[in-house]
């Protein structure tokens, strides 16, 4: 069989399941071939907060207008990743647009990536835009203020609303091919599962040698 080689992006507001579906995926047989034993397969994240030494502090999405070229190298490097690894499976936890999302949204500032999805889309990218309906946030915030550690984050279920409908916006304009995948049953194997079948109805679980 061909090796398997998906590149995903999943994004989406809080409360859409991102982290629950790219474990999933990670672990899918029709996404990674089917595993007799676990190995480390990559999921990796933008927001991961690498720029301070304290939690929920700053990083990829969230950075200062003085730490800006610190994210742009980090974008770049995380390209050249994907470039040197190009025949690897890489399932990513948010990216470009929760960055673009955040800054507009919190800094009034438009931050460019047509760069960056120029050099992604060779590599065969793909986005998964995680979205649920407005109605089942309030079910979807009380699932989850019982594991959270930080809770007054889900105080206001608006912002996530408005942000949902700024990633439509920006998904609108990539140039990587879009899937807007519905989270509101929080069904994680359906959810998956839906993905699952787009990769392979658009060609997007393997990738060419040129």
């Amino acid at each position: 069989m061909p090796k398997l080689v998906p590149k995903v992006i999943l994004e989406g507001t809080r409360l859409t399941h991102k982290t629950d579906i790219a474990f999933a995926l990670n672990e899918h047989p029709d996404i990674v071939g089917p595993r007799r034993y676990r190995y480390h397969s990559p999921v990796v994240s933008a927001e991961w907060c690498g720029f301070t030494n304290m939690p929920w502090g700053r990083g990829l999405i969230n950075y200062r207008p003085e730490e800006e070229p610190r994210a742009m190298a980090t974008y770049a490097a995380w390209a050249t990743l994907f470039e040197n690894l190009r025949f690897y499976s890489w399932i990513v936890d948010r990216f470009h647009l929760s960055t673009q999302a955040w800054q507009r949204a919190h800094a009034g500032r438009e931050v460019g990536f047509e760069w960056l999805e120029e050099r992604l889309a060779p590599l065969g990218f793909r986005l998964v835009l995680c979205v649920r309906s407005e109605a089942s946030f309030e079910a979807a915030r009380a699932e989850r203020l019982r594991v959270s550690g930080n809770p007054r984050q889900y105080d206001d279920l608006g912002v996530f609303v408005r942000e949902q409908e700024l990633l439509r916006e920006l998904a609108s304009r990539s140039r990587l091919p879009v899937f807007e995948l519905d989270v509101s049953a929080s069904d994680v194997p359906a959810a998956a599962d839906a993905v699952a079948r787009w990769l392979a109805a658009t060609g997007g679980l393997t990738l060419g040698d040129a």
